[in-house]
């Protein structure tokens, strides 16, 4: 059988459309990162008595009015030295310019370990959440976040990531030896279904957003990574293996009425 010449420039054209459909979501990386980085900062405290006077907990991004700031609720020091005027809020790093703005709790989701931080001056710019149901195993993802906070200096830091798994939040301990208060705390709260990554997390990396490369759209907020034998070796000995928060809880925060 023969293809005609206008025949052959369709399959032609077809082919190079089809190549050219998985292509942009490596080619956007650099310029969505670009966007992405603007929106992330750190979330700590100020205490002008100390040395450093900011201490750093982990990282936040912000969405919605350009005042809200996400991040993990394990991220937000529960208590605050009041009598020496120490105060919760977020750095906003601009290479070697460094701005600390207070913050207030808007609202806690400890169940899910999400945060909804507000805070003052002019709007930041927003990421936009994306449909956290409509992830699917395998996809390509992304999250920025200070993975070691002020030990490298606050320059946010992008790692790729494959979402491994979607799976429950509850895994049943492999001997009831292994059992302490807190793992017994955790078996007893209704299982959620959260995103496994393959992607390196360290501890600064708690509250980063995880995102789709090419839209930029948050589709989860990294809250733990999987650590072997003793918490230091999330540092010395990465696993490789992190979870996220699915981003449809955040939008769930967010519409709550302040406390």
């Amino acid at each position: 059988m023969r293809f005609s010449s206008l025949s052959l420039i369709r399959a032609l054209a077809l082919a190079a459309a089809c190549c050219c459909a998985t292509a942009p979501r490596a080619a956007d990386l650099p310029r969505t990162i670009a966007t992405v980085k603007t929106s992330v900062v750190g979330v700590g405290s100020y205490l002008k008595a100390r040395s450093p006077a900011t201490a750093f907990n982990g990282t936040g991004f912000v969405v919605g009015d350009g005042l809200s700031v996400i991040t993990n609720a394990h991220v937000v020091p529960e208590l605050l030295d009041a009598a020496n005027h120490e105060t919760l809020g977020v750095v906003i790093a601009r290479g070697a310019e460094i701005e600390f703005r207070p913050a207030t709790v808007a609202g806690l989701d400890r169940a899910h370990d999400l945060a909804h931080l507000r805070i003052g001056g002019a709007p930041l710019p927003a990421l936009r959440l994306g449909d956290s149901d409509a992830a699917a195993e395998g996809q390509e993802l992304a999250f920025t976040g200070f993975p070691l906070g002020m030990v490298l200096g606050l320059h946010p830091a992008t790692h790729r990531a494959l979402l491994s798994a979607i799976t429950p939040i509850v895994l049943p301990s492999l001997s009831s030896r292994t059992l302490d208060a807190r793992m017994i705390a955790q078996l007893q709260k209704a299982p959620f279904a959260i995103f496994q990554l393959d992607g390196t997390v360290y501890p600064g990396n708690s509250g980063s957003p995880v995102y789709d490369p090419a839209s930029g759209a948050v589709l989860g907020v990294i809250n733990m990574t999987f650590v072997k034998g003793l918490k230091e070796n999330a540092i010395t000995h990465p696993s490789g293996i992190s979870y996220a928060i699915p981003a449809n809880y955040v939008r769930d925060l967010l519409q709550r009425k302040s406390p």
